[in-house]
Parts: structure tokens; C-alpha cells; sequence
């Protein structure tokens, strides 16, 4: 019974009290049947004997047996009845007429009285009974047989058995899917509990229609929406600590660098530049030399700004002239490649506290990233609009477009595609930005390439005029 779940036990429980009313109801209903039955049965016979006497009264004062015959035999034609006999006033037998039927029945009986006057019954001095005026003149007997009866009572009590039953079984099934349509939310409940525990937590459940298990679902649901927000709340904090932690690390390790590798560096760079001017013809091996070593310093360079980020400096700036400015000198650098710039920058000042040398820094880098994206060829959109809630300033390329899978990790430290990258660009700027208390995202095109926006908040409100360059 304690593994019965609650769709069985109550699927039990009403099965087991409707046939247990129903089968109560169904005796009941037999015994008052057979009752009610048994005495109009009792009462025809009854009647039949007395309507033998009345009609046997003459035939006993003329002691024509051939007069009290037919009344006999005409009894035995009825079903129940098995024989007649006719007695006259001493007991002795007049008529007696029987046919073959069950060896067990029953008799009834009753007196033939002759109804006179007292003053009559007195003179000829008859036995009469003075209460009631009548002189008995011989007795009647019917003999019948309750078989009949007995048949047609078992045949309605077996029916009403079986159509009890039927009823048990129809209620039972209609219970069934009763219970099962109330359950089945509780089931689903279940389900989705161990789904979840599974590890499925953006799982939610159908509220449906019983009100009862459309509170449980809705406080189900609202349980898993507060987990999975706990969750990222948790996720977000452990990715914090541990970049924060990276970073500690990093700036320790950055001494290391600056004082084991950087100096030496310089040292080499020096020495190579004093060894190239004894050189007497350009020589491709030096070129090379230099090439890597500036590549290195670039690097060294990069990795100690990330890892000591200089606190920023907010002053009062227009931002749309600093993005002017951080383009024109970005295309001016610019002379290997064919990648063209083209900018929709608003004329009129956009005035907001922001720090402009750590801001052209981060902006160099989107720019620089959108520039190894096109390749050797393709143009760079620069725009930028000012609301009253925020500046921002869109970059948008012709490459290929961020792979999908990696768009959401583009601005982690040390996260890169290229083989010569460091990693370090775009994360850089996310963190500037950031500082500065605004954001930077990034997505594809539908028209190819990426789009990268820059939001600052504003500390000012904007003029309503803007242009185009």
C-alpha cells in the first residue's frame, strides 16, 4: 500500500466505496423487492382460496361433487398452484384435484361459512358463531408452490447484481480518468523535479487548468526562475574573482617582465642598431631581427598596460570630435593596406565626462582589430549618435564575421584566432570602457563582416543638430 502512489489509492478508494454502496444498495433493494413480491404473492393465493370457498358454499350444502369439481380444476390451471381439496363439515374429503409440480409447497386454507340470519341459524340449530353470524359448512385447501417465486427473485437478484456491478465498473473507469486528469499535473511535477535535478535548469512546466496545480506549477516555475538567476549571479561572481585574481597575478608577473626581459630587450635593440650601421648593405636577417623585436616590445608593452590599467582621468570632452580624431590618425598609420575609412561622426559637439587618452587607446584597438579583419582590402564604417542617455559610436568591418561559438568570448584576456595576436586588444577596451561606466559589444552582420558598438553614458544632454562627414 505505501508504494501505491495517489492516482491508485484514489482510484482504489472510490472503486472499493462505490461497489460497497452499491452492493448494499442492490440487497437492500432484493430484500425489499422480495418482501413487497412475497406478500402480493401471499395475498393472490389468498385471494383464490376465498374465492374457491365462496364459489364451493353450494356445492357443499347440495353435496354436488361434480358442481365443486370445476372450481378445482379451474385453480390448477393457475402456475403456482399444484392441487385443491374440498371438505365438507366433518372433515371428509369432497373433491381433491392435483397436478405433477415440486415435491415441496405450501397449504393454505379456509372455512366455508354459510351466511344466515340468528333467528334461522337458532331454529335449525346450526353452529354458528354469534360474533360474526356465519355457520362454517367445510373447509377449502390450496396447495401451492413458492418455486416460481423463488426463480424470478434469484433471476432479479442476480440482474441486480450484475447491473450493480456494471455500474462499479463504469463509475470505476469514470474515476479512473477523473483521478488521472487531477494527478497527472502532480506526475508532470514530478518529472520535471527529476529533469531538473538531472541538470536541466531552463526547464519550466505547464501551469494548466486546475487551479491547485496551476499554483503549484507557477510557484515551481518561479522556484526555478530564482535558481537559474542565482545561479548566473554565482556564475558571474566566480568569473569576476577568478579574472580579478588573473589579473593580480598578472600584475605581479608584469615586474617580473619589466625588469627580466624588457631591459634586456632594449639592450639587444641597441646593439643591433649599432651593428646595422656597420653594415655596408641592407641586410634582410637584421630586418628580420628588428621586425620580431619590435613585435616583442609591442607585446611586452600591451601585456603591462592590461595587467596595470592606469586609473582613468574624467574630464569634461566631446567625444564626437575625440572619434574624428582617433580615425584620421588611424588612417594615417594605415599605409600597407588598402582598407578605406568612411565615417558618419555628427558635427555638433557631444559633451561627456570620459577619459580621452585611455578612450583613444581603447578605440585604436576596435579600429585596429576591424582593420586585420577586412585583410588587405575592404573599408571600415565608423558612425556615431548622441541621445540624452548615452553616446555611441558604432565600427563595422567587411571580414568575415565572428565565428558563433566564440562571439561570446571576443573580449576575454589572452583570447585570440590569429597567430600572431596577443589577445589583449579587445579586452583592453572592454576594460577602459568599462571603467569609464560604459560597454562595448559585438555581433555579425547580416551583410557580412562585424559590428562592434561603444556606449558611454552621458553627463550632459546634446544639442538637437547633427551632420555627417
Amino acid at each position: 500500500m505505501k508504494r501505491l502512489g495517489i492516482h491508485f489509492r484514489l482510484l482504489l478508494a472510490a472503486f472499493t466505496l462505490i461497489t460497497i454502496t452499491t452492493l448494499a444498495l442492490g440487497y437492500m433493494g432484493t430484500k425489499i423487492t422480495r418482501q413487497f413480491v412475497q406478500e402480493r404473492f401471499e395475498k393472490r393465493i389468498s385471494f383464490l382460496v376465498r374465492y374457491l370457498a365462496l364459489n364451493s358454499e353450494l356445492g357443499i350444502l347440495l353435496d354436488d361433487r361434480s358442481m365443486l369439481e370445476r372450481p378445482a380444476t379451474n385453480l390448477l390451471s393457475e402456475t403456482d398452484v399444484v392441487g385443491v381439496t374440498i371438505l365438507d363439515e366433518l372433515g371428509q374429503n369432497l373433491v381433491h384435484v392435483s397436478k405433477e409440480g415440486p415435491r415441496e409447497f405450501s397449504i393454505m386454507e379456509t372455512s366455508v361459512f354459510l351466511r344466515e340470519s340468528m333467528e334461522e341459524s337458532r331454529a335449525f340449530e346450526w353452529n354458528v358463531d354469534t360474533e360474526l353470524g356465519q355457520k362454517a359448512i367445510g373447509t377449502v385447501r390450496i396447495a401451492y408452490s413458492t418455486q416460481g417465486l423463488d426463480e424470478m427473485l434469484k433471476t432479479m437478484r442476480d440482474r441486480f447484481i450484475w447491473l450493480s456491478i456494471g455500474f462499479a465498473a463504469l463509475a470505476g473507469i469514470i474515476f479512473f480518468f477523473l483521478s488521472r486528469s487531477l494527478v497527472s499535473p502532480v506526475t508532470h511535477l514530478a518529472g520535471a523535479a527529476r529533469e531538473v535535478a538531472g541538470g536541466d535548469l531552463d526547464l519550466r512546466v505547464d501551469p494548466g487548468n486546475l487551479p491547485e496545480t496551476r499554483e503549484l506549477a507557477l510557484a515551481f516555475n518561479a522556484m526555478l526562475d530564482s535558481l537559474e538567476k542565482n545561479r548566473r549571479a554565482l556564475q558571474e561572481a566566480d568569473e569576476e574573482m577568478m579574472r580579478q585574481s588573473t589579473l593580480a597575478e598578472m600584475g605581479k608577473f608584469s615586474l617580473m617582465v619589466a625588469h627580466e626581459v624588457k631591459n634586456p630587450l632594449s639592450i639587444i635593440k641597441s646593439s643591433l642598431d649599432v651593428l646595422k650601421g656597420d653594415l655596408k648593405s641592407d641586410n634582410t636577417m637584421v630586418f628580420y631581427m628588428e621586425d620580431e623585436i619590435r613585435r616583442l616590445n609591442r607585446l611586452i608593452e600591451d601585456f603591462l598596460v592590461f595587467a596595470r590599467p592606469a586609473r582613468p582621468v574624467l574630464r569634461q570632452a566631446d567625444v564626437n570630435d575625440l572619434l574624428r580624431e582617433i580615425v584620421v590618425r588611424f588612417d594615417l598609420q594605415q599605409t600597407e593596406t588598402d582598407v578605406s575609412m568612411e565615417t558618419q561622426i555628427p558635427d555638433t559637439p557631444c559633451l561627456t565626462r570620459v577619459d580621452p587618452d585611455l578612450l583613444t587607446r581603447a578605440i585604436s584597438n576596435v579600429l585596429r582589430n576591424a582593420a586585420e579583419a577586412n585583410g588587405e582590402s575592404g573599408k571600415i564604417m565608423v558612425k556615431a549618435a548622441c541621445d540624452k542617455d548615452f553616446w555611441t559610436a558604432e565600427i563595422l568591418d567587411e571580414g568575415e564575421g565572428i565565428p558563433r561559438e566564440i562571439l561570446h568570448r571576443i573580449f576575454e584576456p589572452f583570447f585570440t584566432t590569429r597567430s600572431k595576436g596577443t589577445g589583449l586588444g579587445l579586452a583592453y577596451a572592454s576594460q577602459v570602457i568599462r571603467y569609464q561606466g560604459g560597454a562595448i559589444s559585438a555581433e555579425n552582420r547580416k551583410e557580412g563582416g562585424a559590428r562592434f558598438l561603444v556606449e558611454i553614458p552621458m553627463a550632459g544632454r546634446p544639442t538637437e543638430s547633427t551632420g555627417q562627414k
